[in-house]
C-alpha cells in the first residue's frame, strides 16, 4: 500500500530509474515508487523527465504542481485510469437523477454531522442548530441545510466577521487543504475508470472536477480542524506542510484504523459501488476521533 507524501520544495531534477524516483539535488535521494501516494512539486525550479511522468501516471500516483506562490495549481491525471474505463464511463452516464440525489443526501448529511460533532467537541452550544438542520434535510438537500450549517459553523470557528471570500491566512490555509482533498478524490475517480467532470450534485460547466467536489465534502472537517488549531498569522512553507500532513492522519473506516489517504480510497470506492448497485447502505464513511 502506497502511503508516503513526497514534497519537493526546492530546486531539483527528478527522474526515473529501476522503479525508483530519483531526486537530484546537492545529494541524490531515491524513493521506491511503490511507497509513494502523492508527489507534490512545490517549487517551479523543478524539472521532471517524461519517463518519470509516464511511470507516475501508470502507477496512479497523484502528482500536484504548485505555482510561483507555492499554491496548488494543477495535477497530473491519466486519460485511462482503468482497463475498463469505457464501461465505467457508460455506467456513470446512466446513473439516475434519483440515485444521485440519494447519495448526495447521504454525503451532505455526513458533512453536517461531522461539523456538528466538532462544535460539540469544542463545547459550543451552536452544535444544537446543526443538529436541527440534520433533522430538516430533505432529499437532495433542496432547502440548502448545508449552506445554513456552513454559515453557523464557520462563524463559530473563525468569528462572526469571517467570510470565505476574504483574503487572509485562514482562507489561504483552508483553500490549500481543500485542494489537497479534491486532488486525492480526483485520483480515486480516475483510478477507478470514471471521469471527474460528471458530478452527483456539483454541475458547473467550468469545473472539470465536479465529481471530486462532491466526494470530498465529508473530509473538509479535517482541514477545518487543523486550521482552527493552527490559527495561522501567515501562510508560508511551515503552515503548508502542516496542511499536507493532514493526509497522513489516521481515521477509522470500516472498523479499522487507516491513513486518511487510504480511507479516501475506501470511501470513494464505496460511493461508486453504491451508485452502481443502487444501494446507499454500501457507502462507508470514516470516523474522526477528536
Amino acid at each position: 500500500m502506497s502511503w508516503r507524501i513526497i514534497v519537493i520544495s526546492r530546486s531539483a531534477k527528478l527522474d526515473y530509474k529501476l522503479d525508483y524516483l530519483v531526486v537530484r539535488q546537492q545529494e541524490i535521494t531515491r524513493i521506491h515508487l511503490s511507497e509513494i501516494s502523492v508527489l507534490m512539486i512545490e517549487s517551479t525550479a523543478v524539472s521532471l523527465t517524461a519517463a518519470l511522468m509516464n511511470e507516475l501516471t501508470k502507477r496512479k500516483i497523484k502528482v500536484i504542481f504548485c505555482d510561483e506562490k507555492r499554491n496548488p495549481s494543477s495535477e497530473l491525471i491519466s486519460y485511462y485510469g482503468s482497463h475498463d474505463t469505457s464501461a465505467k464511463v457508460k455506467k456513470q452516464m446512466e446513473w439516475t437523477t434519483e440515485m444521485k440525489s440519494m447519495v448526495w443526501t447521504e454525503i451532505v448529511t455526513e458533512k453536517i454531522r461531522k461539523q456538528m460533532e466538532f462544535l460539540k467537541h469544542l463545547g459550543r452550544e451552536e452544535f444544537q442548530l446543526l443538529e436541527e438542520y440534520l433533522d430538516e434535510i430533505e432529499l437532495g438537500d433542496v432547502t440548502n441545510r448545508e449552506g445554513h450549517a456552513a454559515k453557523v459553523y464557520f462563524n463559530v470557528l473563525f468569528g462572526m466577521k469571517f467570510t470565505r471570500t476574504a483574503d487572509n491566512p485562514f482562507n489561504a490555509a483552508l483553500n490549500y487543504g481543500y485542494s489537497l482533498l479534491l486532488s486525492a478524490c480526483n485520483r480515486e475517480i480516475t483510478a477507478n475508470g470514471y471521469i471527474t467532470q460528471l458530478g452527483l450534485f456539483h454541475d458547473n460547466m467550468f469545473n472539470q472536477f465536479n465529481f471530486g467536489s462532491d466526494l470530498m465534502e465529508p473530509f473538509r472537517i479535517l482541514v477545518d480542524e487543523e486550521v482552527y488549531l493552527m490559527k495561522p498569522e501567515k501562510f508560508e512553507h511551515d503552515e503548508k506542510m502542516r496542511m499536507v500532513n493532514v493526509l497522513n492522519r489516521e481515521v477509522v473506516i470500516d472498523g479499522k484504523r487507516n491513513y486518511l489517504n487510504y480511507a479516501i480510497k475506501i470511501y470513494c470506492k464505496s460511493v461508486f459501488d453504491a451508485m452502481n448497485e443502487q444501494d446507499i447502505s454500501l457507502i462507508r464513511f470514516y470516523r474522526n476521533e477528536l
